[in-house]
């Protein structure tokens, strides 16, 4: 990930793998380019009648996959409908994803509503909410922060305050966060802090007795139609705030043309305008360079963008992009190092594409590109003369952080099974060769979650398959070296707070042994 992007804070500890620690929806439209259509869904065109010109979008697919790699979806609205949208499989449109910290303009979402109900303001003191969790000496810079400050990521912090306040020893983050060094005052130093983020959404629980997510969804997510949404809480029930939700892609869409359309939606205003037009505004500056789309100021859990644009965006590439200049929406996600690099082939490929007329003819290969895309996964042969030598072994690990005991790998007309012993109980993980395999797993420090494998022989004393986590941007690498009686085993994942390969697990045939 870019240095630019403050998405690197220490919510390591949050989730992941263990990484180191509108009238929108009108009347029927043509399908649109890659369209899955389901119950409910948006209208969709094709990109030329909505004046879009789909060489655009075929070249904003090569940049990034030639030049980005990673992403995993996208959904391109313009005038309120679908003009185009992929997912790269086994990634799909029924599934969640992660949004990590793109979560926060729901949250910003949240308090503005609490705001239009008169349950507080954004100048109301953070203090009046938690008078029973102050410290006993309570600093100027401390009384003098408000809503406004954790809003605006300008609560007086040095640091982000996400690490410290998510490792209080008794589970109390509002108490831990509101225990740190003020050092500077309120309103003057913006410091990306998820942290603050938290405290919005505790306030917000603290005043309706109801969590984040209960509460957007008879406003904001039951409206737009938004169904299985997911949210992360802290060890006291409160939704995380700062990161954590989980939604579709088509969601993400339909929030940002929410706000495109400055909170109406099927002609009904869902988020107060006010509040949109206050969020979306540059509130505080974040910086000078005029080629970072992290510098171009900041609003309420908001960033400003080059070319009049604005989003929310999430660790590893989960954006909602709002373009008013053009009437457009852009929804991706994605698990990338270099999150500037996405909005540059935005900026480079799709925003010429825009036309103020209609065009004509949709290229066949436009369709049948987005209809191709497929997560980046080993390539080798389906057997080799090592496999049935070693299907069924069971290796005895050396002792390891991961704390797995054993590996058995077996081999069947090129499918593979990879079980995993561990103290707690076994890790089972199918591979296909030529198609996915799914199932769910717990690896690498991380819950239970789904996950899609492939592998392949890349040499023959190698196998390696690709450990794709589609609900989260997370993919793995898997791989087996064989020689002798012995076994090294070793993951490298794509993105990370923290490093992205493994200490190798070296292990021996019990039967050897």
């Amino acid at each position: 990930m870019s240095s630019n992007t403050p998405q690197l804070s220490r919510r390591t500890v949050l989730a992941g793998f263990a990484l180191g620690a509108a009238a929108c929806a009108g009347g029927e439209a043509s399908a649109g380019v890659g369209s899955h259509r389901v119950s409910g869904a948006l209208p969709r065109a094709h990109p030329e009648a909505l004046g879009i010109a789909p060489a655009g979008i075929l070249a904003f697919v090569e940049a990034v996959e030639q030049k980005v790699g990673g992403l995993h979806s996208f959904m391109l609205l313009r005038h309120g409908q679908v003009a185009a949208e992929a997912w790269w499989k086994p990634y799909a449109p029924q599934y969640p994803h992660m949004l990590y910290s793109l979560s926060k303009s729901f949250t910003s979402t949240g308090v503005g509503f609490a705001v239009s109900e008169g349950l507080l303001s954004v100048e109301d003191p953070v203090s009046k909410f938690f008078p029973h969790s102050m410290p006993a000496k309570v600093s100027a810079n401390l009384a003098a922060m408000r809503v406004r400050h954790l809003l605006t990521m300008t609560t007086g912090h040095s640091e982000d305050a996400t690490g410290p306040t998510v490792s209080a020893p008794d589970g109390d983050w509002v108490k831990a966060f509101l225990a740190l060094p003020v050092p500077y005052e309120p309103g003057t130093h913006f410091v990306y802090n998820s942290a603050a983020t938290y405290m919005l959404s505790a306030i917000v629980q603290k005043l309706t007795g109801k969590r984040l997510l209960t509460y957007l969804k008879p406003r904001l997510f039951g409206p737009l139609g938004i169904t299985g949404a997911t949210w992360e809480t802290c060890p006291k029930g409160i939704n995380t705030g700062g990161w954590g939700l989980s939604v579709k892609t088509e969601d993400i869409a339909r929030f940002g043309q929410t706000y495109l359309q400055k909170g109406r939606w099927n002609g009904r205003q869902v988020v107060p305008e006010a509040w949109v037009a206050e969020a979306t505004s540059k509130q505080v500056s974040n910086g000078t360079d005029p080629n970072s789309d992290w510098a171009q100021g900041y609003g309420y859990q908001f960033w400003r963008c080059r070319h009049g644009a604005y989003r929310g965006d999430g660790a590893f590439g989960q954006y909602c992009i709002v373009m008013p200049e053009q009437d457009a929406v852009l929804a991706i996600t994605s698990g990338v190092a270099d999150m500037q690099a996405v909005l540059n082939a935005v900026w480079d490929c799709l925003l010429p594409a825009f036309t103020n007329a209609p065009l004509t003819g949709t290229p066949a290969d436009l369709r049948s590109r987005l209809a191709s895309l497929e997560v980046h996964t080993v390539r080798g042969r389906p057997t080799s003369p090592t496999a049935r030598r070693v299907s069924g072994r069971t290796y005895t690990l050396e002792p390891n952080d991961q704390n797995l005991t054993t590996a058995t790998i077996t081999f069947d007309r090129g499918k593979a099974r990879l079980t995993l012993g561990a103290k707690d109980g076994e890790r089972v993980v199918e591979c296909g060769w030529a198609t996915w395999a799914k199932g769910s797993v717990a690896l690498l420090g991380a819950p239970v979650r789904r996950v899609a494998a492939r592998g392949a022989w890349t040499a023959d004393d190698t196998y390696a398959a690709t450990l794709c986590f589609y609900e989260t941007p997370y993919v793995v690498t898997a791989t087996l070296r064989f020689t002798g009686d012995d076994v090294t085993l070793t993951f490298e994942q794509n993105v990370s707070f923290g490093p992205t390969k493994f200490p190798p697990l070296v292990g021996r045939w019990a039967s050897a042994q």
